[in-house]
């Protein structure tokens, strides 16, 4: 089946911060986000006719998400799509916006539940294949691939042990990943969640920060490498030159389950959920939550690394809970997309611009 199905009613109310408009404006950028608990791609830009604009729409279990050049693969529930912008220069879709991605190349993985997703140096997409505790590539005749496994997980077996998550690539390279422990058995990492996490170099298969708590979101960033631990709300930054157990150096605190994490310039874009199930209960979170006197966010935060602090934001309320990542689009003012069984896609035509000089 090509769709995904997709059937929760989403209720949402946003809230942003006075200046989101004109910080998406100077920065000249779209914000893309996930939610996999309500299946849904957001495209979070500037409006052309004044204030935001939130264009949602549904994919099945919307998880890990990679930009590139203005092209965009997302990971779903049993699917990894390549979505390409299909207007031309200048063109408008319902006069409003200036890209409108659509899912020209769809590969059929299954429930692998796949996490992050990215494109190497050889145009391969590899994704975390979470339900397999490997690092994966997409296959013309399979569900996929393996690329890599932790050196603590004994087989390629389909029992999900230690929560493979987050995966970094260093130009074109995967490098870097996260897991909830080194758990070698199935659903071992649930038992880990308070300070089992891991990063590992994949070059090497040594562990080079532990004690983490649900960490997420590897990301390297002017040549730092930069880390969610989830389960403390806490942006960090992994110091190479230290023991694994004296790695991870906090640089900002959120108010959440923090999930989900891109870069531009000086700011970094962190993604925050609400830990409402039971997978999330008795972490250090909650304590910090307390302490600071605040309640858990469902959102993404805008985080300027000079001053460690937050300057624009976007909250979602409603039955929208979690999100899983983040992603940022330089050079985007107001994008939509469309998804296999969009209204739209039934008449929907597009052609090469040179083709209209010809």
């Amino acid at each position: 089946m090509l769709n995904e199905p997709f059937e929760k009613t989403v209720e949402a109310e946003y809230s942003i911060s006075p200046n989101l408009f004109t910080f998406l404006e100077a920065q000249n950028l779209t914000i893309c986000l996930t939610s996999y608990e309500t299946g849904q791609l957001y495209l979070i830009g500037r409006n052309p006719r004044g204030g935001i604009m939130i264009n949602t729409q549904p994919f099945g279990k919307a998880m890990g998400l990679f930009v590139d050049d203005k092209v965009m693969h997302l990971a779903t529930g049993t699917q990894i799509h390549r979505l390409e912008n299909c207007l031309n220069a200048n063109e408008r879709a319902e006069e409003l916006f200036d890209h409108c991605f659509v899912p020209r190349t769809t590969h059929t993985t299954g429930p692998l539940d796949a996490h992050d997703v990215a494109v190497d140096r050889d145009g391969n997409i590899v994704f975390v294949n979470t339900r397999f505790n490997c690092i994966a590539r997409t296959s013309t005749k399979h569900s996929f691939e393996t690329v890599w496994k932790p050196p603590f997980i004994s087989r390629i077996v389909s029992e999900d042990r230690c929560h493979l998550n987050g995966m970094a690539m260093v130009d074109g390279a995967l490098k870097y990943v996260t897991a909830i422990s080194k758990s070698d058995t199935i659903d071992g990492w649930r038992d880990r969640r308070r300070n089992g996490g891991i990063v590992l170099n994949t070059q090497t298969d040594q562990v080079i920060c532990e004690g983490l708590s649900m960490p997420h979101s590897p990301r390297v960033h002017q040549g730092e490498l930069w880390v969610l631990n989830s389960g403390t709300g806490q942006l960090g930054i992994i110091d190479l030159s230290k023991s694994p157990e004296d790695a991870f150096t906090p640089q900002i605190f959120c108010p959440g389950f923090v999930r989900g994490l891109a870069f531009h310039n000086r700011f970094a874009f962190i993604g925050l959920s609400r830990p409402r199930y039971k997978r999330f209960e008795g972490l250090a979170l909650d304590g910090m939550l307390k302490e600071a006197d605040s309640e858990p966010w469902c959102g993404v935060q805008i985080v300027d690394l000079e001053k460690r602090e937050v300057v624009a934001w976007l909250r979602i309320d409603g039955n929208v809970q979690e999100m899983y990542d983040v992603a940022v689009m330089p050079g985007v003012e107001c994008a939509m997309s469309l998804n296999h069984s969009a209204p739209q896609m039934q008449n929907l035509v597009t052609w090469p611009a040179h083709l209209d000089a010809d």
